[in-house]
């Protein structure tokens, strides 16, 4: 019963989510600070689905300007997690298919958020350079999951180069953001789902001489080694 009524819960949310989110972005279309604002309200419903979140910010991370979050990207739980760290003037580069989705595509991309085709490799790069050009004209930082889709428990999956060409185009640093492992940690019939650590860990600057496959891997590394951290502590608690 309790599993019924979260997932009811969740839908509402998710409904009036939408339809409170086109209405402010129908005020102020593209407005740099509308997906911080919907990302609060997302982030605000863990308590729902019985998870406490610990969110950590690096002091190197805090107000420094334009960026791309590299984020670690696990299952549909992510939706009330993740979002609670998504900093002012920033929107997400996601996947083009999202805006058909009912009232969330819309809302997805009428917020700010930039689509990206990634089955046309050419307009992918073009999508690219937009970003980049948007985050040197606008002062936005983008929000990407570089895994390019949920791990679903196989652990941080490689990452795509498409965040790093960003950044090194932008010429702004790339800051990770590690979540612990929640793979099968969550069931909604129970009440407490215990404790998920969010850490953003410090900016890293890209050097141009070395290529963005490179600075991927380097960057996958360490995300791993936190995560991993962060697993750590979970068993601790």
């Amino acid at each position: 019963m309790l599993a019924v009524i979260r997932v009811f819960i969740m839908f509402m949310f998710i409904l009036l989510s939408c339809i409170f989110g086109l209405l402010l972005s129908l005020v102020r279309p593209f407005h740099p600070n509308n997906v911080h604002i919907i990302a609060g309200w997302f982030g605000s419903m863990a308590k729902m689905i019985g998870v406490k979140l610990v969110l950590t910010r690096h002091q190197d991370a805090e107000n420094i300007g334009p960026a791309v979050y590299v984020a670690n990207h696990q299952n549909s739980y992510d939706l009330f997690t993740v979002p609670a760290m998504v900093p002012k003037n920033c929107v997400s580069l996601g996947k083009k298919s999202l805006k058909w989705i009912p009232f969330f595509g819309q809302l997805y991309w009428l917020s700010g958020n930039i689509l990206i085709d990634r089955t046309n490799r050419s307009k992918a790069a073009g999508t690219i350079s937009k970003a980049a050009e948007k985050i040197k004209k606008n002062g936005l930082s983008i929000w990407v999951f570089a895994e390019g889709t949920r791990s679903y428990g196989r652990g941080l999956l490689p990452f795509k180069t498409g965040a790093f060409h960003t950044a090194m185009s932008a010429d702004v640093p790339v800051v990770p953001v590690c979540m612990n492992t929640t793979h099968k940690t969550i069931k909604l019939n129970r009440w407490d789902n215990g404790t998920i650590y969010i850490e953003m860990l410090a900016p890293i600057s890209l050097d141009k001489s070395i290529s963005a496959r490179e600075h991927a891997q380097n960057v996958h590394t360490v995300m791993a080694a936190k995560i991993n951290e962060l697993d750590a502590q979970v068993r601790e608690k």
